[in-house]
């Protein structure tokens, strides 16, 4: 009888003594392993039961995880001003933070990649190593296709007259709509991804930097079947030019100025860009494969 971490072990006395320790490397192996937390957030017009495939295959494959999937902002709630969310849901990220001094990774899907974004720049006392964004609008979003079923009389073209106001920007899609016909209404009205962006200057410019910068690893994921994120490129960082010429993370300003820390993360190896195809936007956060191979490597 052997006393191993705590644990009572019994080994057959016959075994040779490098076999013995080598059973007792494998056992020292498995209970050091420990992975850190991981906090999802979800998208718009959801909750957190669309986040259930991912949770559960999280704690199926790395045993032992830890998983905290927000209840806040569902449904028609998820509308609410993009930093209302940021600040009542990085209360709730701080606090998980606390409770995990090692650190917690972060996983933000669709729109809840956009605000799990705007928390780590705002609140740089998080603890987060790696910040994997799903399929969301980082640079913005330009597309309707999937408004009609919620605004049916919003219109691509249109969907600035409401959006750009002191009214529209009461919901959290007009916060980053950002129309690449319309840039000057955009600085002039938009609340959330100007600053968010470090676009517009503000007092919290030098936070924001420093929150983004803290991050081990940015894993950015997206792909071209998506037909919801438009462009589809925005989820890593790239966006329309005023020709609706996609320009690529690293010829945007936010990236070539490091505005908020994207060239920071770049140049230091700290960022992975995913392109997945033939995955529609509804599917990322449930579909095995994806999670599998591009969420789970990545929460050691």
């Amino acid at each position: 009888m052997l006393i191993f971490c705590g644990l009572r072990v019994s080994l057959p006395l016959s075994l040779p003594i490098p076999w013995m320790l080598l059973l007792l490397f494998g056992l020292f192996c498995q209970l050091s392993v420990a992975y850190k937390p991981v906090v999802l957030i979800h998208g718009i017009l959801a909750d957190k039961g669309c986040m259930n495939v991912v949770a559960e295959r999280i704690k199926q494959l790395h045993p032992g995880t830890v998983v905290y999937a927000t209840d806040r902002f569902t449904g028609w709630s998820s509308l609410a001003p993009m930093w209302h969310q940021v600040d009542a849901l990085a209360a709730d990220l701080l606090n998980i933070s606390k409770a995990h001094p090692e650190g917690v990774h972060l996983v933000g899907y669709s729109q809840g990649g956009l605000v799990s974004r705007a928390i780590l720049e705002k609140y740089p006392e998080h603890n987060v190593q790696t910040f994997i964004s799903l399929s969301s609008p980082q640079a913005g979003q330009y597309g309707t296709k999937f408004l009609h079923l919620y605004f049916p009389n919003l219109w691509l073209k249109t969907a600035f007259e409401i959006f750009y106001s002191d009214v529209g920007q009461y919901t959290s899609v007009a916060n980053y709509w950002n129309d690449p016909h319309h840039q000057k209404l955009y600085y002039k009205y938009s609340v959330f991804l100007p600053y968010a962006n470090n676009e517009k200057a503000s007092n919290q410019s030098a936070i924001y930097k420093q929150g983004f910068r803290k991050l081990k690893k940015l894993v950015l994921i997206g792909g071209p079947d998506d037909e919801v994120i438009t462009p589809w490129q925005s989820s890593h960082f790239g966006y329309y030019n005023e020709n609706e010429t996609v320009i690529d993370m690293k010829d945007q300003d936010i990236y070539k100025q490091d505005m908020f820390g994207l060239k920071t993360l770049d140049e230091s190896g700290r960022i992975q860009i995913i392109t997945q195809a033939g995955i529609d936007h509804f599917s990322w956060h449930i579909n095995l494969s994806v999670i599998d191979k591009h969420i789970i490597p990545h929460l050691d």
